[in-house]
């Protein structure tokens, strides 16, 4: 029976393959890959608090909640090399593509941004950082929390798109050596403990904050499984790609959510 627990290995995956990080990953077999993506939200929450205090930095010397948001918004982007935001382009345009699912992947395999990964981009960036420039715009901690639970999100989607069922497009790449590799189980036990977590987080701004909080992890987590599944139906499954653009889509829904209400 695989283990659904997270190992040393496990967690050196997760920061080795998702962050910039400096951690060595002496594993690359299906058991390490499945405790790094069973722990990816706590690479997340590393990527968050770092965004978050980024943004608190400068709010604290003195600047506005709209540079502060783009620093927050930055972060991530430069801790994970770019890599989601990257996969996010390349996703929009093979689904953009109209394609069949061979050509659809070899759009997505090329260097160059097409038109769709470019409205992308500006579209989910700039709804980061409205949403985070509102959550500053609150209060700092509103800020804090918004950049610590997108950034949570976004990998916990990962650890749902990396469970049993979802099969790879390719045989080769990220995509297929993390595909399916989390059990069911797992993924959802992780989903309920991020999601209590943020509840916890939010509750420190009362009750509403607190179902609010939760409220962004779910739906962003929702939104994502949307994707996904209408990623497998036109590729035939994941890739390295498609994990960004779920790990992108759930940061900005959380994102939104929050700046709801």
């Amino acid at each position: 029976m695989p283990r659904t627990t997270p190992s040393p290995d496990g967690l050196r995956f997760a920061f080795g393959t998702l962050t910039v990080f400096p951690v060595e990953v002496t594993r690359w077999d299906r058991e390490a890959a499945r405790g790094g993506m069973l722990c990816a939200p706590l690479a997340g929450l590393a990527v968050g608090a770092a965004a978050a205090a980024a943004g608190l930095l400068l709010l604290f010397l003195g600047a506005g909640s709209l540079l502060a948001a783009v620093a927050t918004a930055a972060v991530p982007a430069v801790l994970t090399r770019g890599l989601h935001l990257d996969g996010l382009a390349d996703t929009a345009d093979g689904l953009g593509s109209g394609k069949p699912a061979e050509d659809a992947l070899r759009i997505m395999k090329q260097s160059d941004i097409g038109p769709f990964g470019v409205l992308a981009l500006v579209f989910v960036l700039f709804a980061q950082v409205a949403a985070l420039a509102q959550a500053y715009d609150g209060s700092w901690a509103q800020g804090a929390l918004a950049a610590v639970v997108s950034a949570t999100a976004a990998r916990l989607a990962l650890t749902l798109a990396a469970r049993a069922g979802v099969p790879a497009a390719r045989p080769e790449g990220l995509g297929a050596a993390v595909a399916g590799v989390v059990p069911a189980g797992g993924a959802l036990a992780v989903t309920a403990v991020v999601t209590a977590a943020g509840a916890a987080a939010g509750a420190f701004g009362g009750p509403y904050e607190a179902v609010r909080t939760a409220l962004a992890v779910l739906g962003a987590v929702a939104v994502a499984e949307a994707l996904l599944r209408h990623c497998v139906r036109r590729f035939g499954g994941v890739t390295g790609d498609v994990f960004g653009g779920v790990a992108e889509t759930a940061a900005t829904v959380s994102l939104v959510v929050l700046a709801l209400g």
